[in-house]
């Protein structure tokens, strides 16, 4: 709930409140320095016989703020009470943004090997894992093969990549560098697809990517797809260099030496 105040200058029908200017001004000394009060910026009506005074708060760093100060007064009552002396901002003053929990806010490049992230049990890129009909392929049952072939091995993971946390990784990945989009396909001569270093991934994934398994390659152990392409290919070579020069015999023989 917003706690912004938005004073008038007119005056509410709760006349003996609203023309106390003074109490409340009063009120303020307790809690602010004389400098930092400004004008009498109006009234709220709060409720029956409460009312809020506004001043102009001129500290640095508090813009469009108001020093406020709630008065009451008991039935029939004609002396103002001070209930409440705050600072509270007003319609233009800048705000913080919400507050939003660490979990929600972090993201993967904050994460270092060793963090540990909080469970999220609604994580919408996971799905419950349940057993699947091992009879029937991923076009009959949506099943993704990685999350059949678990179960036959008895892993039992209490959850698996849901629809929308692998169509988002294949995204992430065919966008990133070992996607198609850079200067290392540009320059290859071959796709990874007919490398032999490439390693097919399991489930639907294999219809896209692999894993290069080339040591020498700047992409060795990173998912790549199939129609990324890098300067290691496993058929590809580079053009013979000639010599600079001719080499001659040499003008005394060593060995010859070595034989006398």
């Amino acid at each position: 709930m917003s706690n912004r105040i938005n004073p008038t200058q007119n005056i509410t029908k709760e006349k003996t409140l609203a023309k106390a200017v003074d109490v409340a001004y009063e009120a303020l000394q307790d809690v602010a320095h004389t400098s930092s009060v400004g004008d009498h910026a109006g009234v709220v009506q709060e409720g029956d016989r409460v009312v809020t005074h506004a001043f102009t708060c001129l500290l640095p760093g508090y813009t469009g703020w108001f020093w406020t100060v709630t008065l009451s007064r008991v039935p029939h009552g004609r002396t103002p009470k001070v209930d409440e002396v705050s600072l509270l901002p007003g319609p233009d003053a800048l705000l913080a943004p919400d507050w939003v929990p660490w979990a929600e806010r972090v993201r993967p490049g904050d994460v270092s090997g060793t963090d540990r992230l909080p469970y999220q049990p609604d994580d919408a890129n996971l799905q419950a894992n349940d057993d699947p009909d091992l009879d029937e392929g991923f076009e009959a049952t949506g099943v993704d093969a990685d999350h059949i072939a678990e179960f036959e091995m008895g892993l039992g993971r209490p959850r698996v990549l849901s629809d929308q946390g692998r169509t988002a990784a294949f995204k992430r990945w065919y966008e990133g560098d070992g996607g198609p989009k850079n200067q290392a396909t540009r320059a290859a001569k071959a796709n990874c697809s007919t490398c032999g270093y490439l390693m097919h991934m399991g489930g639907s994934a294999r219809q896209l990517f692999g894993v290069c398994a080339n040591e020498w390659s700047a992409f060795d152990g990173q998912v790549v797809s199939l129609d990324h392409g890098c300067g290691a290919h496993s058929e590809t070579d580079v053009t013979p260099q000639g010599k600079v020069w001719d080499q001659t015999d040499p003008v005394l023989d060593d060995m010859d030496i070595i034989e006398d």
